[in-house]
């Protein structure tokens, strides 16, 4: 059984993390690289909008104080140096080769989907011990329900984030995300498998719960980074889980469904 169990989860858990890392790797990792420039000053948000407004000034006015004017077009007519500074102060030998970062990223999550395989599939060995059998079909619904429980519903709160977002504490956003996370599961499975209306019942309080409670939020909001970008990276990060949770559950179900040699 148990060899069983770790052959299937590896499998599954390998396959379905390889896919995320190819989605990854088209839809979100340009998204990231594009964030840290604007994150190391070599590019200005709102940069065109300020030098449009610029270009319509009389000459003088670049010599008045930014209060004046405002602080747009000081922003702009210093983003050209701070990228002038990046360039010269980082050399290439500092930043991390491309093959290296995706070789990183592929292994974090076959990892990543590998631990996702055991947890699916230690819930199918204990709803075998309910009498509940396990097909590719259910493996596909548990791997659903394993999306909604660790990206989708922690992203309510807490949506993906790219670098140079301010955040609230580390901590309480770890503690928050593993309570979502083990609420919702466990929400889900009472709604799923409850035969009577107090699991319904039960269930519903717990995926309401985390939300109720609220998640962790920085004290002011802000960044470097544009609104639209954050938005384009959190939907497609979403959509890359939604994705990698669907062959993943179906895979672990179709494995854990075959019969043991």
């Amino acid at each position: 059984m148990l060899k069983h169990m770790l052959t299937g989860a590896l499998f599954a858990g390998v396959l379905a993390g390889l896919l995320a890392a190819l989605l990854q790797y088209f839809l979100v990792q340009p998204l990231i690289v594009l964030s840290e420039r604007y994150e190391s000053g070599e590019l200005v948000h709102f940069a065109g909008v300020a030098g449009a407004e610029a270009g319509h000034d009389h000459d003088h006015a670049a010599t008045e104080p930014a209060a004046a004017e405002g602080a747009a077009p000081a922003a702009d007519t210093a983003a050209a140096p701070a990228a002038e500074a990046h360039d010269h102060h980082h050399d290439d030998g500092e930043e991390t080769p491309p093959l290296t970062r995706n070789l990183l990223t592929v292994g974090f999550l076959g990892l990543v989907y590998v631990g996702y395989g055991l947890i699916l599939t230690a819930g199918f060995a204990l709803a075998a011990q309910f009498g509940i059998e396990i097909t590719a079909r259910q493996g596909l619904l548990w791997g659903l329900a394993g999306f909604a429980a660790f990206q989708l519903a922690p992203a309510i709160g807490l949506a993906p984030e790219l670098p140079g977002t301010p955040a609230a504490d580390l901590t309480a956003r770890q503690i928050w995300w593993v309570g979502t996370a083990i609420a919702t599961a466990g929400g889900l499975a009472l709604i799923g498998y409850g035969r009577s209306l107090v699991p319904l019942l039960a269930g519903a309080v717990l995926l309401a719960l985390p939300h109720v409670i609220g998640a962790p939020e920085p004290e002011s909001f802000g960044g470097v980074v544009p609104p639209e970008l954050a938005a384009s990276f959190a939907a497609r990060a979403l959509a890359v889980g939604l994705i990698s949770w669907t062959v993943l559950g179906w895979l672990a179900g179709r494995f854990w469904s075959q019969p043991e040699a």
